[in-house]
Order: structure tokens, then sequence, then C-alpha cells
């Protein structure tokens, strides 16, 4: 009679998820998907979504499960922050589920709920029949997991939207995605595959300020302050997932944000960092790593060395030029605006380093200079495979390269 009326009672609280499940499904829309929707190999039975708060991980995540037009008690959405699983275990919610003739299933916010990673591998490894795709912070470390999912896991990362994405779901401008070597090769010719009369430039500030979340299209006018509570909510929030992180530093880790922010693109002086945030010369590296991780911001290491071990970066930015205007106590500085940008853009698909000569050197071959117009070609002179990257520019002059192309890459 126990069992009974236990599984009863598991059933009206599994109703409850069913129905928050069929309330997002409902108020998802299908006409602008995220790049990354088209690229996911969704044929596979246990996919992993990574990526910073707010940029569209459980959207699109929903997109693809209304489109397998099921029943809500085969297809559903589980979001693991929710207060039923601080009662009921994972794993019996999906056995229980699977009985009922579950067979899809996308867990959102995985990482707030204990021990996710082995209980998911317990799933796939037990019930064969049930597809799962899981949402998570981009500071999960999946290889690192106790249930270590990487051999069994295709994961996804989603950054923000790149300025392409963002002219088409602001704007209703379609523009192709262009490869880097697509833009090295011979930018010129991409120029026949932009729509007639179309402004390069024109909508590229409005991008800087407030364009890379998505949740922009809510409302412009409130996007910094959303930006500022991304921020702290990351910080106090996610990172408590972090094994190595004290939750007591979390004021010092927003202290440091604030510092860099007023500050960067900069040559970090750890013990001046440390002097200015009370945090320990040696555990200030690894709240830098934290904070990239977390996508606040990025870390430029020098061209030739290895990454496999945290050292001091050679340069600190922001993640993107939205932070640089949420944060900003003055007039946001124009050359750490282009050389954000640039950044923000390609490292989604590349592998970026500062070299001796130049801003960035890109997949170890190739080198770049940002600047405005007046920016010559004078810092990368005799350097094979370089380029000057410039602001003003609409279309490419030679070697020059209009830096708002970069913004296509996704």
């Amino acid at each position: 009679m126990q069992k009974i009326a236990k599984f009863a009672q598991t059933n009206v609280y599994m109703n409850s998820l069913f129905e928050q499940s069929e309330y997002l499904l409902s108020n998802t829309t299908l006409g602008f998907k995220r790049f990354l929707f088209n690229e996911i190999k969704w044929n596979n039975r246990l996919i992993g979504i990574k990526g910073a708060r707010g940029t569209g991980k459980t959207t699109l995540s929903l997109q693809w499960l209304k489109q397998q037009d099921l029943p809500v008690t085969k297809a559903a959405y589980f979001s693991l922050d929710d207060l039923y699983f601080t009662n009921h275990s994972l794993k019996e919610t999906i056995a229980q589920f699977y009985k009922q003739g579950g067979k899809m299933l996308v867990l959102d916010e995985v990482h707030k709920y204990k021990n996710w990673s082995i209980e998911i591998k317990n799933i796939y490894d037990i019930y064969t029949g049930i597809k799962i795709i899981f949402t998570g912070s981009s500071i999960i470390d999946i290889s690192r997991q106790e249930g270590d999912l990487s051999r069994r896991a295709i994961v996804y990362e989603l950054p923000g939207l790149s300025y392409r994405e963002f002219l088409s779901l602001k704007h209703n401008v379609q523009l192709p995605v262009f490869s880097l070597n697509d833009i090295l090769k011979d930018a010129s010719a991409l120029k026949k595959k932009l729509p007639n009369n179309f402004r390069p430039i024109e909508y590229l500030n409005e991008y800087l300020q407030t364009g890379y979340y998505p949740f922009m299209v809510e409302d412009k006018e409130t996007v910094h302050h959303k930006i500022n509570q991304l921020i702290r909510t990351i910080v106090e929030y996610d990172m408590a997932e972090l094994k190595e992180f004290d939750i007591r530093n979390a004021k010092k880790i927003l202290q440091l944000m604030y510092v860099i922010s007023q500050q960067v693109p900069f040559k970090p002086n750890l013990v001046s960092l440390a002097e200015k945030t009370s945090i320990h010369r040696n555990t200030l590296n690894n709240y830098l790593h934290y904070l990239e991780q977390a996508k606040l911001i990025s870390l430029l290491q020098p061209a030739g060395k290895s990454t496999a071990v945290l050292q001091k970066p050679e340069k600190i930015y922001l993640n993107n030029t939205n932070l640089l205007y949420a944060l900003a106590e003055q007039q946001v500085d124009k050359g750490n605006l282009r050389e954000t940008f640039f950044l923000s853009q390609l490292i989604a698909v590349s592998k970026i380093t500062m070299p001796k000569q130049g801003d960035f050197f890109v997949d170890n071959k190739y080198t770049f200079e940002v600047g405005g117009k007046d920016k010559s070609i004078k810092q990368i002179a005799g350097i094979k495979n370089a380029w000057v990257v410039k602001d003003d520019l609409e279309f490419p002059i030679g070697n020059e390269l209009p830096l708002w192309m970069f913004g296509c890459l996704y």
C-alpha cells in the first residue's frame, strides 16, 4: 500500500512538472533559432549544451523539443532548479517518466542538482530508450565531474549573439555565415552574398551596446541593468557550484570584476590587483580563470606558450562589449571597444593568443592589428599572413578588412 501511495503522490508532483513543460512549450516560438541549432547532431542520445547565463540555452532546447510534436508525457522539459527536485531524485523521476512511455527529456540547469552527472550517467546506461538533452553553466567541466559524461555525451557551447544573429533577430536582416578562411581568402567576393542596399555598420553601435544577449529584444532600456544582475547571479550562485570556490569570497570576486572593468584591456599586475581587491596573490590567478569560465572576462595568453597550466595572462578583456557599457562609469574607450568586439566574435570559433607584434594571433597562423580609419600597417609590417582590421570600413580594401565582417563567423 505504501508503494502504491508513493507512486500516486509522485504522479501528482510529476503532473506539475508536465504542466510547466506544456506552458513553456506553448510560449516557445520557432521563428528565430540560434546558429547552434543547425550544428547540433540531434540524433545522438545524450547531448549537453553549455553556456553563460542569458545566451539562450533554454530557448534553444525548448525549440527542439517543440519540433518533436509529441505529447508532454513522451517529450518533456524539467528544470533541475525546480523545488520538486529538493524532495525527489532525478533518477527516480526519470524511471517513472520512462515507465509511463517517456522518450525524450530536456534537463535544464543541471549544475543546480547535486551529483547530476552521476545520475544522468546511470540513467543513460539503464534507460536506453530515453534521449536526453541537458543544459548547464559554462563553468561546468564535464570531464572533471564525478560521473564523467565525456565519453557518453556530445557537448556544445553556446556563446552570445554574433553581430549576424543580432541583425537577424532584431532587424530582420539576413546575412550568410562567413568562415575566417572566406574573409581572408577573398573578402571582396563576399559582398555579392550580401542583401541589396545593406549598410554593414548601420546597427553596429547598437549591437556593441546592447546586442550580445538575446534578452535585449524584451526591453532595450533595461539591458544594462539585467547584465549587472546577471554578473551578480553568476558569481554568487553559479560559481558556488565550483568545488574550488569559497562562496565567502563572492564579494571579492565582484570587486575584482569591477576593478578589471575600469582598466581593460590591460596587462595585469597581480600584486597591484591583489592589493585593490584584498584577494591573496596565490589565489588571484584561479579567480581570474573562474571569471573566464563564467564568460565574464577573456584572458589573452602569449603566443607560443602552453595553456595546459594556469598562468598569468598577458592581457585581460571583458568577455563582450555589452559588459563594457553595463559596467562603465565613464565613456567607453573606442580602442578597447574595437578589440573586445573582435575578440568576442572570434573566440567562439578560433584559438586566440597575443603575438609579439600586432593585437591578436589567431589559430597560430594569422596576425591582426585592430584600429580606426587612421590605423596603418606599420605595426605588422613584414609579418606573413597579417591584416589590419578597421571599424569604419564598410567593405575590404586590399589588406584592410572591415571589423563588422568578423561578426558573421557564426
